[in-house]
């Protein structure tokens, strides 16, 4: 039966609809009632759920699936708990309020970071796929998915240049004194120094998931007479060879060429399997930051003035909670931290048992994720409160965020410390090690967006796995190469400030809450979830879904784009307009993956509007849904087995 035939009842038709497509679309619509479908229809597991019987296994499909439980929590801690949660978290709490910023971040928690956790997770364990896939829920919306997927290859692109500057200085920690504790070195000028004290202004922070823009802290440090600290030094001309501008490419370092490429090989092995390698190796990498994090904080808390360094990081200003800035800062957090919008959480979700539950899951690692922030805090500020007290100046002076907290601060309070080498081998161990697991799992949910997509009877289908991880990790490798130039930190700046910035994020979050709670319904879905789990969620979650947390991320939204600041780096060099062209560029290539996709969908149907809104937003299910449909539209929809039983259901997007 030809796609047009299968819907003749409907008034509208797709061009790209697929036959196998077809035989699996409104399964709960039987041959005499014809096609029509509302918005109101049933959830595809209405079968299920009359039947009472929740605890039955389900979905048996041919995907793989997690050896055990604890691997996809592990996979979830390993992307969710990154680099942001240590150097980003602790300073927001700080800058706005100490204690007192725990009561609007606790609140984003509960109405925006945990429902679209849950959400995404959900979303992928029920439709068993990753990626563009996950929104045959709503195929008119599929843009939603090819918007995560761009996201999430860009992120994957430039997020591993943290990792290979903290392997850079891993590699130079084995010496005494370190490298960037003194001067005289071939990198120094005239002007190095490792005694003097600055003054800092604080500066707000960049709406970006690394905050790399934080590094303007450090410039806006003035150095008494034109000195220049060692730490800064070694940074800038020894590890970045920073050149003039983003115009000003310069030659490629070759020692940060085999770091980069030392990184991208150890992502690949741990992922060129599938979920059966990955969740063996995120046990290490999810685990030790967290030992890690506990020998420096009991070792940090020993040191003189750490006491104070932790009660200003606590210490409550109550007025703060009437700035928006503070509000602000809270929600972007959570959705920088839960890592939401980058359709890795739905890979993930998708190699769960049908009958997961997936919602107490969501609330495990919440819990997880935000108390690991808090602790990082403590971590942090008693190394900031010892630095503060051996050089004699104010905390203020001295906290930073981002890379500048990673890669100026805390090596040079490191350089400070008895058996500085050890101290300085530990926290780089743990800085790339905690970026690691968040770097493979997001190349992990972009592999399995891919694989998804590729028609199986292709040349490209017919690959085996390690050959597609091993081109996307080439053509990662290959855009990286710009980022290890003279010029390089320019580069990555531009990818950190615009293509998963506070604005992507937002807008991606949004409209996954308004698909799911108002296109496919609110209800449905957690009658869906009511399925998988065998109880309905708290009611909460669908207010959340349909009204709390799209109107907090159109309100954050918002506020970023009406305070949206020019691009500058270090204080000093603003980019030029053509660089902030290819800024937008990369920002609006995922943004406008949603609203372009719904409309080549509806010019591409047939039929009256109505029609085709009614076609594109029914959706498409799996062959694991069909399983536990009611009988009679079971036998009518499932193939012949002796003819398909080796049939998938894929969608091919160019």
């Amino acid at each position: 039966m030809s796609p047009e035939e299968h819907f003749s009842n409907d008034g509208g038709t797709c061009e790209d609809e697929s036959q196998e497509e077809a035989e699996v679309a409104r399964p709960l619509v039987s041959e005499t009632e014809g096609s029509n479908t509302e918005v109101s229809e049933p959830s595809v597991c209405a079968g299920l759920v009359d039947t009472g019987e929740p605890n039955t296994e389900l979905g048996h499909s041919d995907r793989q699936t997690w050896s055990r439980q604890m691997d996809f929590i592990m996979s979830c801690v390993g992307f969710a708990v990154g680099l942001g949660n240590v150097w980003r978290f602790p300073y927001l709490c700080y800058k706005n309020g100490g204690g007192v910023f725990l009561i609007p971040y606790i609140l984003m928690v509960f109405f925006g970071g945990i429902p679209v956790f849950f959400l995404e997770i959900a979303l992928g364990q029920f439709m068993k796929q990753g990626g563009v896939a996950t929104w045959n829920i709503a195929p008119l919306f599929k843009g939603l998915g090819l918007a995560s997927m761009v996201i999430v290859f860009f992120c994957n692109t430039y997020y591993i240049m943290v990792l290979v500057w903290g392997l850079y200085f891993l590699a130079h920690s084995f010496t005494s004194p370190l490298p960037w504790a003194t001067c005289g070195h071939e990198w120094n000028t005239v002007n190095c120094t490792t005694n003097f004290s600055r003054v800092c202004f604080n500066q707000s922070l960049s709406p970006s998931p690394l905050n790399v823009s934080s590094l303007n802290h450090s410039a806006s440090c003035q150095e008494p007479t034109g000195l220049r600290s060692s730490v800064m030094e070694f940074w800038e001309r020894k590890v970045l060879r920073l050149s003039g501008g983003l115009d000003e490419v310069g030659d490629i370092s070759g020692y940060m060429v085999l770091c980069l490429l030392a990184t991208w090989v150890i992502v690949y092995f741990c992922i060129w399997k599938g979920v059966k390698s990955a969740g063996k190796v995120v046990y290490f990498t999810a685990l030790f930051p967290y030992l890690v994090l506990v020998v420096l904080f009991v070792h940090g808390v020993s040191l003189p003035g750490a006491l104070n360094g932790i009660i200003y990081y606590l210490k409550p200003d109550w007025s703060k909670l009437s700035e928006a800035q503070v509000w602000i800062d809270a929600a972007t957090q959570i959705f920088f931290s839960y890592a939401i919008g980058l359709g890795a959480l739905t890979a993930l979700g998708s190699y769960n048992r049908f009958n997961n539950n997936c919602y107490q899951d969501a609330f495990i690692l919440a819990l997880i994720n935000s108390g690991t922030s808090f602790f990082a805090g403590f971590v942090v500020f008693s190394v900031l409160g010892f630095m503060a007290a051996e050089q004699g100046v104010d905390i203020s002076n001295v906290a930073e965020s981002g890379p500048g907290l990673a890669f100026i601060a805390y090596p040079k309070a490191v350089s400070l410390m008895p058996l500085s080498p050890l101290w300085a081998v530990l926290f780089f161990l743990m800085l790339l090690v905690l970026g690691l697991d968040s770097q493979f799992v997001g190349v992990e949910g972009f592999i399995t967006g891919i694989m998804d997509m590729l028609p199986p009877k292709s040349f490209i289908g017919s690959l085996r796995r390690e050959i597609v991880v091993a081109i996307c990790c080439f053509t990662c490798f290959t855009i990286d190469l710009s980022m290890v130039t003279e010029g390089g930190m320019y580069v990555f700046q531009l990818f950190d400030y615009y293509s998963a910035s506070g604005i992507t994020l937002l807008w991606q979050a949004f409209w996954e809450c308004v698909v799911v709670a108002w296109v496919y319904g609110a209800d449905r879905f957690m009658d869906d979830v009511a399925c998988m789990i065998g109880y309905r969620p708290l009611p909460y979650m669908k207010w959340c879904w349909s009204y709390v947390t799209p109107v907090v991320c159109m309100g954050v939204f918002f506020f970023h784009v009406v305070n949206y600041k020019r691009l500058v780096y270090n204080a000093v060099y603003v980019y030029p307009w053509w660089g902030e062209v290819l800024g937008w560029f990369l920002a609006l290539s995922s943004m406008l993956c949603i609203p372009l996709t719904v409309l080549y969908k509806l010019l591409h149907c047939k039929g009256s509007l109505m029609e085709r809104w009614q076609h594109l937003t029914t959706p498409i299910w799996g062959r694991h849904h069909l399983e536990f449909l009611p009988h009679e539209n079971e036998a009518r929809l499932l193939p012949k087995a002796e003819e398909n039983k080796n049939t998938l259901l894929y969608e091919s997007v160019i």
